[in-house]
Parts: C-alpha cells; structure tokens; sequence
C-alpha cells in the first residue's frame, strides 16, 4: 500500500482492512487515500435539556484535520499558533483532557477534532467532568426551601468537578479506547507530521477524520416539537431526539399486589440507591464508587434480609428500590414519586415510614460512614423524633462490626441523592448513607476513571475468570459489612424483635457481583441466572449509562440478581413458569416468575435451567415532563439524546493540500487486508 506521491503507509500488524478509493480532481491524475479504521473508540455525543444542549458533533459529512500529537501543554503553541497546516486533529493525552485546555481549543478554528488517550495510571489529581453541585435545582433545596443550602451554598459536593461534560462542542472528541490504536496514530504521527527544525512538515501528512453528526439542536423543547410535528404530519417521520428513559427495579420484603393498591394504614421502608453513572463520552459509565458500590450493597443487604426466619412476621414491609436516570436530574426517582401521587403505583407516599439511602459507600476512611439528614424536615417535632430513632437504630446495629455510623451533622444538608426527590412531595424521616461527610471521596465522579482500581479492588496474578469471579477482594468484604449494618438496622426498623447476629450479608456474593457489573458481564454466575432469550445482553466490559432503549444492560441484571437473591426455586415445568396463570396455587398478583438458563452440567455444554418465583418487577423510569408534554419543564428532568447517523473514526495519509480538502467521487474500492 502506497500513497499517490510514494510515501508509505504500512498496515499495522492488526487484522484491519485498508480502503482505496480512487478518483480524480483538478491537478491531481490519482487520488489514493489509505484509510486505517478505529474500531475502538466512544464518542461524545449531544444530549439536550429544556435551555440548552450539550456535547460534541462532526459537520455532516465528517470533519477531518492533519494529526498532532499533544503531551504537553506547550505542544499547544503548535496546534494553535505555528503550525502551517491547520485546521488539526490533536491525540491529546488524557492528562491534559482538562476545562482549561478545552477552553483554548474550542475558541479556536485551527482545531477540526479532537482524540484523547486514556490516561494510565487515572490522574493523580482527579478527574470529573460532571458539575460542581450535581444535579443542582431538581434536589428539594430551593429559594422555597431551605435557601441556604440551595446550589450547593452550605456543601460543594464535588469541588473536583469542571462541567466538561456539559460544555457544548462544535467539533468531534472522541475517546481512544485500545493502546495500541493509540500506537498506531503515534507512529503515523512519527513517520509524517513531526516538525523538522521548527519548520513544518512535508506532505503526504498523515490525517484523521471523524464522524458524529448529531440530527438535534438548540434544546429538548426545540427537538421534541420538530419530532411530534414529523410525527404528526409525515408518513416516514424523521424523529431527532429521544428522551433519557429505562426502568427502576423494585422488589419487597413481604410480597404484595404489584396491580393492586397497598393499605393505607401498611407502612413500607424504602431502601434506594442509584444503578446509572456517566462520563464525558457515550456509554462509558464504569461507576465504580458513583453507582456499582451503592448498589451491590443495596442487592447484599437484600440477600441478608430475605434470609431471616421471621421477616413474614414484620409488622412493616421493606422495599428495596434501584432508581435509573439518577444522573440526570433524577429520572427514576422522580416518577416514582409522581406515580405514587397519581395512584399509578401499589404503594402511596402516605405508606412510606421511612427512607433509607446508599450513596457512594467503598472509600471510607477508618471504617466511617457518614449518616446525612435534612435539617428543613427536622424542624417538625414528628419527624425530628423518628430521624432520631433511626439514627440510634442504624448506630446500635454498627456494634460489633467493622463500620462505625457518625452523624454528619444538623446544619447539613443532604448530598445529591433520591431521597430528596421524595422530599419534595412530603415530610418523610430518612437518611442518606455515604462515605464523605461534606465533599465527595470520590474524585472520578461520572468520569471514566471511575473504575475497580478507585474503589481499590486488587486481585492476584495469574487468575483464571472464574477463579477472579470467586476471589474475596477486601472491597468485597468491606462493603459486606455496611451491607450487614444496614440489613440488621432495617430487620429492627421494620419492627423484628430477634437477635440480628444471624443476619450477615455474604462476601462472596458481593464480590461476585462487583465483578460481573464492574469487570465482565459475560461470567458464569450471570449466565446462570438470566433468560435463555436475553442472553445477549451480557457484553465484556460494563457501562452503566442509562441510554434511549430500554431495559438496558444493568437494569436487567439487577433484576436478575435480585430475583436470584432474595426469591424462590420453584417446583414448575418450563410450560407452567411462563405460563404462571394456569397454575391455580402461583399467586401471580403477588410475584413474578422466570425460566433462568441455570448453571452448565459437569462437562457439558448443556445447561439445567429452573423457575425462579420472585416479588421483583420494573417500573417506568422515564421523566413525567415527557409524560406530560412539559418539554420546557423546571419541575421534571427534560434530558434527551440526539439521534445520528453513523459513528466512526479513521486515519490515513493525505497527499497535499488540494487533497485535503477537496471532496472527490469516488468510482471504486478495493478492499485489501494485510
């Protein structure tokens, strides 16, 4: 493979295609351009709300850009000042993707695109592109309540934030995903672009080009009119956004009509955490600290609960509540309470006796976690006293364990969490459970460093997958114990009178499923306990963002675990699990049913599926203003995601100027593969 001009482009020793497309332009016989593809790669897309939008998109046809290599700042000079061959594509190294540095480039028209290399090790200093005050506005403090902690005047939740994530490009940025696509772009970098002398270059130059074109623009009020009037007026609508939607997964203690409605005079506990996290680019949300610890330890206490001998005799029933879309601007959370109020769900506000949150619990320090209350509610005499009794509940069953509760204190507010979505509606006593007391330990919030290796999961060398599946982390067992705490304080809330030293939460199960949800979905245990018809789901690497199709990847698990936790093999035939209504004893308005794949049998490649009877279903998570048509909405998140075309990025050798920047037909491709 050669250019038009003789300058070689060699192949990298990866088994991609090169494509040739030839035709001809003006002074020019031939143009050859050899295009190597980036297959892995993520990139940042535009997402609106009712005022603005926010994220990155390529023109129509792609935006393309002679390669610079960006290390350090001062490679900058070149990009934006010296270099004759503008506009540039810059390989920016993840440790200056940074609000300063993006600044700069986006106030420039020397800049075409932008591709950033993972930084490894995660950098030191932290990195969150979320906000400062995260989801400030849709909380309950407000000029009405509690004004002086709203917008984060008391607390600044997360100082490490700097809004990356919701600046508004007007060019491509994408995330390199494979080191050595990285490498690749490098040595065409070497091999072509690096100045000789100071001075610029020869050609051929070795380019990128990126494709993101976003159909929406201006704002979700703007897409979703134009949408609704193509779907209104147009026989083949062109619909441009969709808004952020998925499910919540709930289940309870003690099974109820999920059709029907709770007593009035049934209190319920409400256990929550968040099961969604975000990052700069597309669907890259690990979440490690942000979602996935909350939430296995929710599923663990679940576990531990559900094991007790006497928990049918509670006088209170407990729900165990995964909110999706918490991320933006409380999605979940505020539906369920909206249906709640609308009678669109079994359980009324009024059956809530109270609330218990997990938020962001692997990082503690000296074992402590932080018990956050709100000092507005705890005015009311009526609230105050049962906030204290919850308190000294949760403190008396930290005795004897490795955690230890401290109160972070009456003037604090609350952190970011669902709880204060609830509160918005009533009084409710409840309590938000963290590892921080005031600002964040987490310093890779809703960022792509948000990894196993921030909430320090370590294995051994020389694991297999199933032996790393089974490997007790010490993660493992330290969210196992706040798991236990929270299990044996929620056995008394609900009125159990026993002993609680039985009630342990298991840390194998723990490190089970941090493995499956935050290093490979695709694992034998997860396998084992979904439906043979969506076994498509489990891909390598998780991600954790709550997208425009649902259920996705996480809510489905989280289903399944749960049911695989806390519900009941049943004696039925495959026929009668799916089919539960003609089954006179199945109670089906008190539980759902599912045919699992169930383990492989010894040496086998066959599997020994069963019936799983559980009290776990899926609520709608997706905001009321769509509901309600309030696209423009202060009150309900308005979150949506552009529609587009095709995502894709490649590089290859341009012969001169005239070829970089005239679009020229093409009348053939050759295929070839080194």
């Amino acid at each position: 493979c050669r250019t038009a001009s003789g300058g070689p482009l060699v192949c990298p020793p990866l088994r991609w295609g090169c494509v040739f497309s030839l035709g001809s332009c003006q002074g020019n016989s031939v143009e050859r351009k050899i295009y190597i593809p980036l297959n892995k790669t993520a990139p940042c897309v535009r997402l609106l709300n009712a005022t603005h939008q926010i994220g990155c998109q390529s023109s129509i046809s792609g935006d393309t850009g002679v390669i610079h290599v960006v290390e350090k700042e001062e490679d900058l000079n070149w990009v934006l000042v010296d270099g004759p061959h503008p506009p540039y594509m810059i390989l920016l190294d993840g440790n200056l993707f940074n609000r300063r540095v993006m600044l700069q480039l986006k106030g420039t028209s020397r800049v075409s695109g932008l591709a950033v290399a993972v930084s490894k090790p995660s950098p030191p200093q932290g990195f969150s592109p979320g906000l400062k005050c995260p989801n400030d506005g849709f909380g309950v403090y407000s000029k009405d309540y509690g004004p002086q902690f709203a917008h984060c005047n008391k607390t600044v939740w997360n100082p490490v934030g700097s809004g990356l994530s919701y600046e508004d490009f007007d060019f491509p940025i994408f995330l390199l995903e494979d080191a050595n696509e990285t490498q690749v772009i490098k040595q065409c970098y070497q091999d072509h672009n690096v100045p000789r002398d100071g001075s610029g270059p020869e050609y051929p130059l070795c380019a990128m080009q990126l494709f993101s074109h976003m159909h929406a623009v201006t704002s979700t009020v703007t897409c979703m009119r134009r949408s609704s009037l193509q779907s209104t007026f147009s026989i083949n609508p062109e619909v441009v956004c969709d808004p952020l939607l998925d499910y919540n997964v709930w289940s309870t203690l003690q099974p109820i009509n999920s059709s029907g409605k709770v007593d009035p005079k049934k209190e319920v506990i409400i256990v929550a955490t968040r099961i969604d996290s975000h990052s700069f680019f597309w669907n890259i949300a690990p979440g490690a600290e942000s979602a996935v610890s909350s939430f296995v330890t929710h599923l663990a206490a679940a576990e531990a609960l559900h094991k007790a001998s006497d928990v049918h005799l509670l006088q209170r029933n407990i729900m165990f509540t995964f909110f999706q879309g918490e991320t933006f601007d409380y999605i979940g959370s505020s539906r369920m309470v909206y249906d709640m109020e609308k009678d669109k769900f079994p359980l009324r506000l009024d059956n809530i006796h109270s609330f218990v949150e997990l938020n962001q619990v692997a990082l503690r320090n000296d074992s402590i976690l932080w018990m956050h209350t709100d000092p507005v509610s705890r005015m009311n005499e009526s609230v105050e006293v049962q906030v204290r009794n919850l308190l000294d509940i949760l403190s008396n069953s930290s005795m004897g364990a490795n955690v230890t509760l401290q109160e972070a204190g009456y003037s604090q507010p609350l952190p970011p969490s669902s709880f204060q979505r609830f509160l918005r509606a009533r009084h409710i006593p409840g309590v938000v459970l963290t590892d921080h007391k005031t600002a964040f330990q987490n310093r890779y919030y809703q960022s792509m460093y948000d990894t196993p290796e921030n909430i320090r999961m370590q294995y051994p060398e020389g694991l297999s997958p199933e032996e790393t599946l089974e490997y007790v982390t010490d993660t493992a067992k330290s969210l196992a114990e706040v798991a236990t705490v929270v299990a044996r304080a929620l056995y008394r809330l609900a009125g159990g009178a026993n002993n609680t030293s039985a009630i342990q939460a298991d840390p194998k199960t723990v490190s089970r499923m941090l493995y499956g949800f935050l290093i490979k979905m695709n694992n034998s245990w997860f396998q084992s306990i979904i439906k043979p018809d969506i076994k498509a789901i489990l891909g390598d690497v998780p991600q954790h963002y709550v997208a425009v199709s649902s259920p996705v990847n996480t809510t489905y698990l989280v289903q399944y675990v749960l049911a695989n936790l806390t519900g009941t093999v049943v004696n039925l035939t495959k026929e009668e699990c799916l089919n539960p209504e003609k089954t006179p004893s199945s109670e089906k308005e008190l539980y759902e049913y599912a045919w699992v794949q169930g383990s492989l049998e010894p040496n086998s490649t066959s599997r020994v599926p069963y019936c799983v009877r559980s009290t776990v279903h899926l609520s709608k998570a997706l905001s009321p203003a769509f509901e309600l048509r309030q696209w423009g909405s202060t009150e309900y998140s308005t979150w949506t995601e552009s529609r587009w075309k095709e995502i894709h990025a490649r590089i290859f050798l341009v012969a001169s100027k005239e070829l970089e920047v005239t679009s020229v037909g093409s009348v053939s491709q050759i295929l070839c593969t080194p």
